[in-house]
């Protein structure tokens, strides 16, 4: 039986067997006080959901977690947690395979996406955030292959308890780096994670398809899109084609 996982200080696991959703479960224990730190964990999800409502396909064997933040910030910069997040996931990868950063919260290894990231925050009276819950799910095991998956599956290896208590540890030295260098040094070290500039890429917005070069991030995060008709900024979409 593999050793459970060591969270850094003052952090707390919630183990389950099994759940529905561990970002739902994660909301609620949020709702009724649970500290920064608290982290969900099940071995499966009956209803695991990613980004615009997709299903997650979340059997036995890979990694499923939600970990409760409560950022104390404005609203609008609620979005940068998804790309500390990304970056705890790239940061669990052997340095002997190739990761990259897809636009928003997309992680590619070898080419293939190994991980899924949702964040759903709640927002007080004050117009503060109250608390975001990061959903982190991380193909271990093996790669769930779906028909509608736009890349093909890639697996991490080892233990779940092991992918898990590193992750946990870089999700909070990248947090810890948020706030105390702001979202410029996060911008950069993810930049650094992402495809080449002048890469070709299309991005989806609602009926929209975009089609230009990657140029970047602009200071809070949006996409910075070189069309034919000139630099575009994109706060929000899926991008298509592949900045790697």
């Amino acid at each position: 039986m593999s050793e459970p996982p060591v969270l850094p200080d003052g952090w707390t696991l919630v183990a389950l067997g099994s759940v529905g959703s561990t970002n739902d479960e994660a909301a609620r224990l949020a709702d009724s006080g649970s500290p920064e730190g608290t982290v969900v964990w099940a071995r499966e999800q009956t209803g695991g959901r990613g980004r615009r409502g997709r299903n997650w396909a979340s059997p036995v064997g890979n990694l499923y977690s939600s970990t409760i933040l409560r950022p104390c910030c404005a609203a609008s910069r609620a979005a940068e947690l998804g790309f500390v997040a990304g970056l705890a996931v790239a940061d669990i990868v052997p340095p002997e395979r190739e990761v990259r950063l897809k636009w928003p919260n997309d992680v590619l290894v070898d080419g293939g996406k190994i991980a899924g990231i949702l964040l759903e925050s709640s927002v007080g009276r004050t117009g503060l955030v109250d608390h975001v819950v990061a959903g982190i799910g991380v193909n271990v095991s093996f790669a769930p292959q779906l028909p509608d998956m736009r890349y093909p599956g890639a697996a991490l290896g080892g233990s779940v308890e092991a992918a898990l208590e590193r992750l946990a540890r870089n999700l909070a030295n990248r947090l810890a780096e948020w706030r105390r260098d702001g979202f410029a040094g996060v911008r950069a070290a993810w930049l650094a994670k992402a495809g080449p500039f002048g890469a070709d890429v299309d991005v989806r917005m609602g009926d929209e398809l975009v089609r230009g070069r990657f140029a970047g991030l602009d200071h809070d995060g949006a996409l910075l899109l070189d069309t034919p008709a000139g630099r575009r900024k994109i706060v929000s979409g899926e991008m298509l084609g592949r900045a790697a």
